[in-house]
């Protein structure tokens, strides 16, 4: 690990001018640089380079960052590469942190197995292409199925003499230990010795997103696939390789997945292979396992959009099923493609030019509301497997995080299917709901696995007058029938754009005092910062952002503001969480800047100290002013949520009527918030 005081001197050392330049052509706009955006096609200049904040951002598709998260964007490389990158620029020696006996020990044992699957993937490379065995069989099967010399060589693909111990043997010469050929998976080790597992095999090596070899896939040639019962061979789980966190070609795809902003999502080694000779590279696979939440996670650095490129059979079919919910859950936008009956991703392209295959691609493509009512509403007739089928998609919708996506996927589908809309939110609410409790009991379970219990916020507390505003009692309520289509619940926040706003503010202020002197309960004074006094005011209704990347840095903010020197807009944009990185530099960099002669600088330190005392009394203003319009926008949220159910709520006349009572002191508390904030508008 490269410790904390290297890692500092390196992001002190970094220019973005510097960084940005080595890639784009930067020209002086004022006191930042201008450029076209390496990111996306763009043919006027939208790439921002500030000096003095030292971080980039693109005004059109969001991307930037810091010298790192530049370099992680862009070269897809990981924050520790990035890290090393900047060191050699800059001649900066990298210190490693001093490791502990157990985590030498874990670190050596990791790096010994990556190093002999290295050799391994060179071994069965060489043999494929000089072994006469390897030319003769390996070499003329990859040859018979169309595979180019230079795909050959881009995904290193090899060939393991069918002699059983021909791997071990060698590696063992070299120098290589037979505890790590066994524990990488590339040897078997019983009672009758020590034995090749890929003995006679086609080899397609896995190259984890960084572009170390992490395991390997085998494969029986043609000639001896009858009756064999497993065609492929995949290396066993190990210290480095988990199935269910690696994507096949990830590390070939990631700079195409990242400019095209789509990934392919295909089933075998091969579809990739053919996929990329057909000049289509944003393709990966999952090799037959079910797709998991890790392999999403890991695309959704590249990318929001996935297309499932599938064979048009019932194995094809269950495969694009299965994967739909969990990637709507973590909210990517899923396209599905079938192909004809009879051929896969391989054949197809291999039958098709590679404008034809894009072409294809572009005009068969559907959205998973299309797929799913096709598969399983469109001309089913039996009542019971038609209102299963559109219980199924509900059930899709449900799970869509978006509650303005998951609204217009509904109202498609109620078009679609000929229902009135009305019955489908009521089916959705209900659905919406019960996956909620059921996040909240995996969430208590996950607290009493860890021994760690939270208290959570109650449903109705007063918030504490905020200081210099007249006293205002708000309380909350969440309504009694929850999720409703577009409706956030109260104690999770709302107001998308205030959030930002507010975000914004602790960003570029939230190490800033605005009150100082407060007395406290024990007759001592405080000071509170910005980032303090918004985490206190929305505390005490038990109140939290919406989205949890807010809330994160919200808490690190506050967690931070103690601490000597801290500046909360250099400590987000050079955050190793690229995501955090990416949104504090959104929102840190203004698209205009005023040039130097503008600058005002008036050496007289009472007019300094009056400016600043100013500059103090607007944040301050500005901040209440905005938790307050953010309370408000919360109270507007409840009331339209109410107003739902109570549409809903039909002859029921107990819960018509305690719903009515809550509108009418949520509409009045929202009144008395929107008098205050009439009256104190800050312009």
């Amino acid at each position: 690990m490269i410790d904390r005081a290297t890692v500092d001197r390196i992001l002190d050392a970094a220019r973005i001018v510097d960084v940005v330049g080595e890639f784009v052509t930067l020209r002086k706009s004022g006191v930042n640089y201008k450029g076209l955006c390496p990111f996306h096609d763009d043919r006027n200049p939208s790439f921002m380079v500030s000096p003095s904040k030292n971080i980039c951002h693109c005004f059109v598709c969001g991307k930037g960052g810091t010298p790192a998260g530049f370099l992680m964007e862009h070269e897809q490389m990981t924050y520790p590469e990035a890290l090393r990158w900047l060191a050699r620029k800059y001649n900066i020696e990298v210190v490693e942190k001093e490791l502990t006996d157990e985590e030498r020990e874990a670190q050596n044992e990791r790096e010994s197995m990556f190093i002999v699957n290295e050799w391994a993937k060179d071994w069965f490379h060489d043999t494929l292409k000089n072994a006469p065995d390897g030319v003769a069989i390996g070499l003329q099967y990859f040859r018979s199925r169309g595979i180019r010399d230079d795909i050959i060589e881009k995904f290193q693909l090899g060939y393991a003499l069918s002699k059983r111990d021909a791997l071990c043997s060698d590696a063992i010469a070299k120098g290589y230990k037979k505890e790590f050929l066994v524990k990488t998976g590339l040897c078997i080790e019983n009672e009758r010795g020590i034995y090749d597992r890929y003995s006679g095999r086609a080899i397609f090596p896995w190259l984890n997103v960084s572009g170390k070899v992490v395991a390997f896939g085998g494969r029986v040639l043609d000639s001896r696939t009858k009756g064999v019962a497993q065609k492929y061979v995949n290396s066993p789980d190990s210290e480095i390789y988990h199935k269910e966190r690696e994507l096949y070609g990830i590390y070939q795809a990631k700079k195409a997945i990242a400019k095209e902003d789509r990934v392919f999502m295909v089933e075998g080694y091969t579809d990739v292979i053919a996929m990329h000779q057909a000049g289509i590279e944003n393709v990966v696979a999952n090799s037959g396992t079910a797709l998991s939440v890790y392999q999403i996670r890991m695309l959704q650095r590249f990318t929001q959009n996935i297309t499932l490129l599938y064979d048009g059979d019932e194995a094809g079919i269950h495969a694009a099923m299965r994967g739909t919910d969990m990637l709507l859950a973590e909210g990517m936008n899923i396209k599905v493609l079938l192909l004809p009956d009879g051929d896969d991703p391989d054949s197809f392209a291999r039958k098709h030019s590679a404008e034809e295959l894009r072409k294809y691609i572009e005009q068969n493509q559907t959205d998973f509301i299309t797929f799913k009512t096709r598969l399983t509403v469109q001309n089913v007739e039996d009542p019971v497997k038609r209102s299963e089928g559109i219980g199924g998609i509900v059930q899709s919708i449900s799970v869509i995080p978006d509650q303005i996506l998951r609204s217009t996927y509904l109202t498609d589908l109620a078009r679609r299917i000929g229902m009135k809309e009305q019955t489908l939110i009521a089916e959705l609410n209900k659905r919406v709901r019960k996956n909620m409790e059921e996040k909240e009991k995996e969430m208590e379970r996950e607290r009493y696995r860890t021994q760690s219990p939270q208290t959570l916020p109650e449903t109705k507390q007063v918030a504490p007058p905020s200081p210099e505003k007249p006293d205002v009692e708000t309380r909350y309520a969440p309504p009694s029938e929850g999720g409703a289509v577009g409706v956030t619940s109260p104690l999770q926040g709302g107001g998308g754009s205030i959030e930002l706003l507010l975000l914004r503010e602790i960003v570029r202020h939230g190490e800033e005092v605005i009150f100082d002197n407060l007395e406290a309960d024990d007759g001592s004074t405080l000071s509170v910062t910005v980032a303090q006094y918004i985490d206190a005011d929305l505390s005490a209704d038990g109140l939290q952002f919406s989205q949890p990347l807010y809330q994160q840095m919200l808490q690190e903010a506050v967690a931070h503001c103690g601490e000597k020197d801290f500046k909360a807009e250099t400590y987000f944009c050079r955050h190793s969480d690229m995501q955090v990185s990416r949104l504090a530099t959104r929102l840190a960099i203004d698209r205009h800047q005023l040039g130097k002669r503008f600058k005002i600088d008036n050496d007289e330190e009472d007019e300094k100290e009056k400016r600043q005392q100013d500059k103090t009394a607007r944040l301050r203003q500005r901040v209440q002013h905005l938790v307050m319009d953010y309370r408000l926008s919360i109270m507007e949220q409840q009331l339209k949520s109410l107003k739902q159910q109570l549409r809903l709520a039909n002859s029921n006349v107990e819960q018509t009527m305690s719903l009515l009572k809550t509108f009418k002191e949520t509409k009045e508390l929202r009144d008395i918030l929107a008098k205050r904030l009439g009256s104190d508008l800050v312009v």
